[in-house]
Parts: C-alpha cells; sequence; structure tokens
C-alpha cells in the first residue's frame, strides 16, 4: 500500500492534527519531528490535489487522486478552526500547559533529572486502535510514546534539567483519564553500620500484637509494642534532613531485642521514601543520628548508593561472631564443657524452626555450620563463650536444644540444660 493510500484513508477518518498524522509514519526518515511529517504531507496532499483538479488529462492520477481531492481542499487551511482532532481530542494543542503543570509539581523537590511516562485513557486507547486498523500503517509510534517525548523537552527547557531514561530522579506520571500530573520521586538510599549497645531495643517498627498497630489500652494507643527501635532512633534525623514522608530499614539480619550490636556493627540501609532534598552533608547526619539516639545507637560509614545495595544486603548470609553468657542447671566442670564445645567445632547443626519464632517463621528444618566455639570464662554459674558461626544458625538454640528441635546441642552432650541469658553479636562478616 502507498503512502498516498495510507493517508488518503487516515484523513478519511476525520479531523486530525499533524502530530497524529505525522506519527503514523514515525519509523520513516529520520530527522523530521512527527509535527513536521504530519505538516509535509498535508501540504503534499494539497498541492496534488491542487494539481489534480487542473490537470485533466492524467486519467491514472485521476483515479488514484480522485478519492482525496476533496479532502485536498479542506486540506488547504491546514489546521481549520474549531475542529479538534479525533484522535488525540485536542491534547497536542496543550503541551506548553501540561509541561507547566509538571514543572510546578516538580519544583517541590531538588532533583537532577527526570523522565516522563504517560498513563493513557480508555478513549485514546481505542481511537489510536481504531486508526491503525482502518489504515494499516505499519510506520506508527505510539501516541504515549510522543507526548512523552514532546513534553520532556518542553519540561527540559524550563527547568534545564536532562531526561533520565535508567534512573530518574523524578518520573512525571500524565494520567490522562484524570487529567492529572502524578510524581514519582526516587528514594535516596543511605548506606551505613549501626552498633547497638542497650537491650531491650528491636532493630525495626514492632506493632503492637493485641491491636497491630492501630492503637488500644495494651500499647497506650501508641500502636506499638515497643517505645523504640533501631529503624526509629536512626530515622528520625533523616526524615529531618531529606524531608521524605518516611523511611524504610532494610538490615543485613537481625539481633535479638535483648541482645547487643557490638564490634564494627551490622550493616544497613535507610531508604527514604519520597524525599524532597537529594543533596545534603552526610557527615552532619550520622553526627545528628548519633546525638539524638544518646547512646543508644551509633552509626557509623554513612554513604549513599543505589538500591541495589539492598538486594546484596538481603541476599547474603553473613557469618556472625556472637559472644554468649550461658547458665547451666546443674554445675559443670570446665573439662567436661571444653570436651562438649569442642564436639561442636566445625558441626553442621540441623534445627528445626524455634518455639519462640515459630509464629513468624515457616516450620523449616534448617542446616548451619559452626565453624569455631570457645570458652572463653568459666565461673561458679555461668560461662562465657564466643560462637563463630554461618548466618541464619540460632545460636540460643543451640546452647539449650529447644526441646531437641536444634540437633547437636550443648546441652544434651554435657548432660544438663544450658541457656543463654545474655547475647552479644561481636561481628557481622559482610
Amino acid at each position: 500500500m502507498s503512502l498516498i493510500e495510507i493517508a488518503r484513508k487516515i484523513i478519511q477518518e476525520g479531523t486530525i492534527c499533524d502530530h497524529c498524522l505525522g506519527r503514523q509514519f514515525a519509523k520513516l526518515s529520520t530527522g523530521l519531528g512527527n509535527y513536521e511529517r504530519g505538516k509535509s504531507i498535508k501540504t503534499y496532499l494539497t498541492m496534488e490535489g491542487d494539481r489534480l483538479l487542473k490537470d485533466e488529462n492524467d486519467d491514472s492520477l485521476l483515479k488514484e487522486l480522485a478519492p482525496i481531492s476533496p479532502i485536498a481542499r479542506k486540506l488547504t487551511d491546514i489546521e481549520p478552526e474549531n475542529e479538534t482532532c479525533w484522535v488525540c481530542l485536542g491534547l497536542f494543542d496543550n503541551l506548553e500547559q501540561w509541561a507547566e503543570r509538571a514543572v510546578s509539581e516538580m519544583d517541590a523537590f531538588e532533583y537532577d533529572n527526570f523522565l516522563v511516562g504517560t498513563k493513557m485513557s480508555g478513549l485514546l486507547s481505542e481511537n489510536e486502535e481504531i486508526l491503525w486498523t482502518e489504515s494499516g500503517t505499519t510506520y506508527a509510534e505510539q501516541l504515549k510514546s510522543e507526548l512523552n517525548r514532546e513534553i520532556g523537552k518542553r519540561i527540559n527547557v524550563m527547568t534545564g534539567k536532562e531526561v533520565e531514561f535508567e534512573n530518574p530522579d523524578i518520573v512525571v506520571m500524565l494520567d490522562l483519564t484524570k487529567e492529572d500530573v502524578l510524581l514519582e520521586v526516587r528514594s535516596v538510599y543511605i548506606y551505613g553500620r549501626y552498633r547497638k549497645l542497650v537491650r531491650g531495643i528491636p532493630q525495626t517498627r514492632w506493632p503492637c500484637r493485641s491491636c497491630r498497630g492501630k492503637g488500644c489500652q495494651a500499647c497506650e494507643y501508641t500502636g506499638k509494642q515497643y517505645n523504640e527501635s533501631v529503624d526509629e532512633l536512626i530515622s528520625e534525623q533523616v526524615i529531618n534532613t531529606l524531608q521524605c514522608i518516611d523511611t524504610k530499614f532494610h538490615g543485613s539480619g537481625r539481633e535479638d531485642i535483648d541482645a547487643l550490636m557490638l564490634g564494627d556493627g551490622r550493616p544497613f540501609v535507610i531508604e527514604s521514601v519520597r524525599p524532597k532534598y537529594r543533596h545534603f552533608d552526610i557527615k552532619k547526619l550520622e553526627k545528628d543520628i548519633n546525638e539524638y539516639t544518646n547512646g543508644k545507637v551509633e552509626i557509623t560509614d554513612l554513604q549513599t548508593v543505589s538500591r541495589d545495595v539492598i538486594e546484596s544486603l538481603k541476599s547474603s548470609n553473613a557469618d556472625k561472631v556472637y559472644k554468649l553468657k550461658v547458665t547451666f542447671k546443674e554445675p559443670v566442670s570446665e573439662e567436661k564443657l571444653k570436651s562438649a564445645i569442642n564436639n561442636l567445632k566445625g558441626v553442621d547443626i540441623e534445627q528445626r524452626t524455634p518455639q519462640r519464632v515459630s509464629h513468624r517463621r515457616g516450620d523449616l528444618v534448617r542446616k548451619r555450620r559452626v565453624h569455631d566455639i570457645e570458652l572463653s570464662e568459666l565461673a561458679d554459674n555461668h560461662a562465657v563463650i564466643t560462637v563463630n558461626c554461618e548466618g541464619g544458625l540460632y545460636v540460643k538454640e543451640l546452647i539449650s536444644g529447644d526441646n531437641r528441635r536444634t540437633e547437636p546441642n550443648l546441652s544434651d552432650i554435657i548432660g544438663t540444660q544450658a541457656d543463654v541469658t545474655e547475647l552479644d553479636v561481636i561481628k557481622v562478616n559482610l
């Protein structure tokens, strides 16, 4: 099918703007915008139709162009007044207004680059499908692709900011159904390490068990099981500095509420959700957080990172080193305890999900290795034991046995019940 035949079919469908006409031939001839393509096609058809009317001797041309001669006369006025393009419904007449609305919304945020996206309305999608079906064109570009590009070019001129396709700071979403402009603001990701220096604080926010965060008498209407968490102690200053609406905490594993996190700390990423600011003094933020936590939590090594770091944190099964204070139901000799400990070195431990976490973890049997285990101190009724093990090992149950859900375990080997009364994480090897 010739381009003239395709153009004739398109124009016969109704009034069409230069953008929408040119877009049906967008895959032909580089270096032209769709507006220029459409205008050129209309100009050509107008001139050819006019020539046809003056040349009655060219029978072959008469047969080919006769159906478009009245259309060609109509096209002499390229865009007739009071007639709206039936394909885009006049959308391309309002590009500047859409761009201005987008820039107005974006002004509330700090950003270096952006991208424009479009959520099509059902009617516009249907119009486009009808046009493709009726015209038979195979050279067309989607309406939303041209709209994204044209609005993007105008935002670029207004703001001086560049379009970024891979990882934009802001995505401007044009919702054509609601005639609204929405912004998707990329999170800022801050990596660091934290040391937890007091017991009784969970790593992340913990909704009240009774009301599940709604607020009740049991939680004094706070909605929280614990008043503080490592997450909240860190996030307060992140929210203040970046003016984000919230944060999300991503840690490389977690320690128990009653455990300390010592050594060089546990790696984490705190995600700043919908931040107003992206550029900030990270050293000052680190100092502000450490002052705010009042000695409960200490953070180091803050740096901005990409989202990919979260995946590496979550997927890594980092080895851990623990210091355990262990008490015994009956006295145990040093010789017997050292012998029992040696029996656990380099051993693969099979653990069924501990009873204390079975309400929130799947009932599975996991196999984890004890790389090394040493007796550091033995007193009248307790011992201090250091365990270097594979990530994911429940070290409390390694000692207690958890009613033989963990095998082998220290309690069974020494022949009396042993329990961990204090636990400190000394190192996270990541």
